[in-house]
C-alpha cells in the first residue's frame, strides 16, 4: 500500500488506514475540542503526514463527520433500548429528544455535529437531508403503530425534521433557567401532544 509512518506499524488494508486516522482525530477532539484541533495535529497523532490524512478524507470537515458517525451506532442502539417500553407516537417523540438532550452532552463524537461554533465544517449538521432521512429512518424502525395513531410513512421525514430542529436549538440556545428532565416532557408534550394524537385516538 505504500504507507509512510504509522508509528512503525503501518495498517494492512484501506479500511484499518481509516480505523486508525478515525482513532487520532477521536483522541485529538477528546483533548483539545472540536474547535481547536487541526488536520496537522490529528496526522501527528496517527503518525503520518497530512498527505496521508487526505488520501482517505477529503477535508478536515469529512474526517470529523466520519468521527461522529463511527459514535453513532452505539448511541443509536441505547436510546432505541431506551424508547422500547414507549408505546405511543407522543412518548416516543417526547422520550427521544429528552434522551438526546441529556446524553448527547456526553457524546463528544456525536455532539460535534451540534457543535454551534463548528458550523464552517459541517454546513447544517444534523440538520441538513442525510440527518432527516436517517432520523426518520429510524423512527420507521420502531415498535410503533404509527399509521394507527395517525401518522403516515411520509408525515416521518417531517416528523424527524422537526425533531432534530429542536435538538439542535436546544443544545445550542439552552434556556436562561434549565428544566429538569420532568419539566422538558411537560413542555413537550403541552406543545407537540396535539400534532401526534388523532381525534378518535
Amino acid at each position: 500500500m505504500g504507507h509512510h509512518g504509522w508509528q512503525g506499524s503501518p495498517p494492512r488494508t484501506e479500511a484499518l488506514a481509516r480505523e486508525r486516522i478515525i482513532g487520532a482525530a477521536t483522541r485529538c477532539l477528546d483533548r483539545a475540542g472540536v474547535v481547536k484541533t487541526t488536520l496537522s495535529d490529528i496526522a501527528t497523532e496517527a503518525g503520518v503526514t497530512r498527505q496521508t490524512v487526505y488520501r482517505y478524507f477529503q477535508s478536515l470537515g469529512d474526517l470529523l463527520q466520519s468521527v461522529a458517525e463511527a459514535g453513532a451506532s452505539d448511541f443509536i442502539e441505547r436510546m432505541r433500548l431506551h424508547l422500547e417500553p414507549q408505546q405511543t407516537p407522543v412518548e416516543v417523540v417526547v422520550e427521544a429528544i429528552v434522551f438526546c438532550l441529556q446524553e448527547l452532552p456526553h457524546e463528544p463524537r456525536i455532539g460535534i455535529l451540534l457543535d454551534a461554533d463548528a458550523e464552517d465544517l459541517f454546513g447544517s449538521g444534523i440538520t441538513s437531508s442525510t440527518g432527516f432521512d436517517l432520523g426518520a429512518q429510524f423512527l420507521r424502525s420502531l415498535p410503533v403503530g404509527w399509521e394507527a395513531n395517525g401518522v403516515s410513512d411520509d408525515d416521518l421525514e417531517g416528523l424527524a425534521e422537526l425533531m432534530l430542529r429542536l435538538i439542535g436549538s436546544m443544545m445550542q440556545h439552552p434556556p436562561t433557567t434549565p428544566r429538569s428532565p420532568d419539566e422538558l416532557r411537560v413542555f413537550l408534550r403541552r406543545w407537540l401532544a396535539s400534532a401526534l394524537i388523532t381525534s378518535d385516538a
